[in-house]
């Protein structure tokens, strides 16, 4: 069979009879590991499973599954077209949520300079007896089932991230040709206690003029000045042919307090991202805060073609819905 290679941001995939993954270093291809084939919708994997992301090329290794709503305005019926002001009425109802597979996962760092999303902006409020601090937790990541490119290794320690060796430990009974990596007492331990902050429980979707944005809201925990703050992870994809730019950003934010903010800016996370076929994704993060314990957010990007005729892609409306489950400080799980 002929070589066929598969371009991933920066990542090489040669298949073949025997299937190899390969990564792009300089100017050269670095083994990685052997492909395997990717489960169907419905079979999840589990915790140890490497795998290259499908968009952003980096490697990754499985932590533990989630089980989002994820709710696509792109598959809603929808009765009538509506304006993006009367779009704040619609949330949870025009479209109806489906349940779908999402992991969380560790990030090689040895990727994270290389990859168009933000690798270290998963923070949190956490401990309920200090309210002032705020937690950051590096390379982490929410992964859908689609993204993922599972492969196997024969290296000890395949990923290189601070929390690997703490969270996964090596199974030396494993019957398979690669290191097998059971949970360890640490991530159990970690999963339970900081569940509450980084646990996904709705995904919003919706495409505009092949634009696809990503909407993943997260509660991150309340301030004692009753403060209520979030953050969302917002991904754009271009699915189409065309190179765009992203110059702008409107937002409208509501809260339960009855206050309507609007927000207009340059770029996103201080860059104007292009999205053609060659890259065609961006992620990040941001955060907001209300003074009251939900609202919802909804607005568009400014999305700029090469002939400088622009047009604005939605950027689907989400929930702000906070939680009151208490945790403890996860520096305690962590040994530091």
């Amino acid at each position: 069979m002929a070589l066929v290679l598969r371009k991933v941001v920066n990542i090489f995939v040669a298949a073949h009879s025997n299937p190899v993954c390969h990564r792009y270093l300089s100017t050269r291809l670095a083994k990685v590991g052997l492909l395997e084939t990717p489960k169907d919708h419905g079979k999840s994997y589990e915790t140890g499973q490497l795998f290259l992301h499908k968009v952003f090329g980096y490697r990754g290794i499985v932590l533990f599954p989630w089980l989002a709503r994820v709710y696509d305005r792109d598959t809603a019926t929808k009765t009538e077209e509506k304006s993006v002001d009367e779009q704040t009425t619609s949330i949870g109802k025009e479209v109806k949520g489906k349940n779908h597979l999402h992991y969380q996962v560790l990030i090689d760092s040895r990727d994270s300079p290389h990859i168009r999303t933000q690798t270290e902006a998963v923070t949190f409020l956490s401990n309920p007896d200090d309210t002032r601090t705020l937690y950051t937790i590096p390379g982490l990541d929410h992964v859908a089932h689609e993204d993922i490119l599972p492969y196997m290794s024969v290296e000890r320690s395949p990923i290189e991230h601070d929390l690997f060796d703490q969270f996964l430990v090596h199974d030396p009974e494993s019957s398979t040709a690669s290191p097998s990596f059971m949970t360890s007492k640490t991530l159990r331990v970690w999963q339970d206690k900081i569940q509450p902050w980084l646990q996904l429980s709705d995904v919003h979707r919706e495409t505009t003029e092949n634009i696809r944005v990503t909407v993943i809201p997260f509660f991150m925990g309340c301030r004692e000045t009753k403060i209520y703050w979030w953050r969302y992870c917002v991904r754009l994809e271009n699915i189409g042919e065309e190179t765009v730019q992203l110059r702008e950003r409107h937002w409208r934010i509501f809260s339960l307090s009855g206050t309507l903010e609007t927000v207009r800016a340059r770029g996103v996370g201080g860059h104007e991202p292009i999205l053609s076929a060659e890259q065609p994704a961006f992620q990040y993060s941001s955060h907001i805060a209300l003074q009251a314990p939900s609202g919802h957010m909804w607005g568009t990007f400014k999305m700029e073609r090469r002939d400088g005729t622009s047009f604005d892609c939605k950027i689907p409306p989400f929930s702000l819905e906070s939680k009151s489950e208490e945790i403890n400080n996860p520096n305690d799980f962590l040994g530091s």
